[in-house]
């Protein structure tokens, strides 16, 4: 496909917890998304929380980064305490719907790609919401997790959708498009590709749930 530089075009902002409000809010409505407003905090607060960089990369002194989402995992399985447990497994869904949802390009042609982000991210959502149950914590949080977990390929969708809504370069990468919705089923990666006046033909494999 083009390879040519692409020039994103930086939109000011008086509020950035507000600009992600409402542009989430928009392409929920636009989509067709039914997500519980308690969700959609959530995902508006940890889009505003990662856009500083101090908080969505790790530093232990030696590296600065991020920590690939299997040694999270293993950070998970490993953990001294449920609390240092579900820390991790909120790490993990934080970053793979942040990643997977605004930096969706980077994942091209990696070793793992955005269907894992999902099933990752999916399922340590989903790992957190029962491991919560019956605490105070729980009790508030439980039924969100639970939310983002079922509905994490959409929210994808909808922070792929205000992600290019924001860039001044909006033409479709079809191949790139293609494989997103052979690899996750994507409903928007389906609707570009029809605009382009492209029938996806077969089964997207879609992320797996286990």
């Amino acid at each position: 496909m083009d390879d040519r530089v692409r020039h994103d075009r930086v939109v000011p902002v008086h509020n950035l917890r507000d600009y992600f409000r409402t542009s989430i809010d928009d392409v929920i409505v636009r989509q067709g998304v039914d997500l519980d407003p308690h969700a959609t905090c959530y995902v508006v607060n940890l889009m505003t929380l990662f856009s500083r960089s101090e908080e969505l990369y790790e530093d232990d002194g030696d590296t600065y980064g991020l920590k690939p989402l299997a040694l999270m995992l293993a950070d998970a399985a490993d953990a001294p305490n449920p609390e240092r447990r579900n820390q991790s497994l909120q790490r993990i869904g934080d970053v793979a719907l942040f990643i997977a949802g605004f930096f969706i390009d980077s994942l091209r042609n990696k070793a793992v790609d955005v269907d894992y982000y999902i099933n990752m991210g999916g399922n340590a959502y989903g790992s957190l919401s029962e491991e919560v149950r019956g605490t105070v914590r729980g009790d508030a949080f439980a039924p969100v997790y639970r939310e983002l977990a079922a509905k994490f390929q959409l929210l994808v969708d909808v922070l792929n959708e205000v992600r290019d809504g924001a860039r001044a370069e909006s033409d479709t990468d079809l191949l790139r498009t293609y494989e997103i919705w052979m690899r996750t089923g994507s409903r928007r990666a389906e609707r570009l590709l029809r605009e382009q006046g492209i029938v996806p033909i077969g089964d997207a494999r879609g992320p797996s749930r286990h």
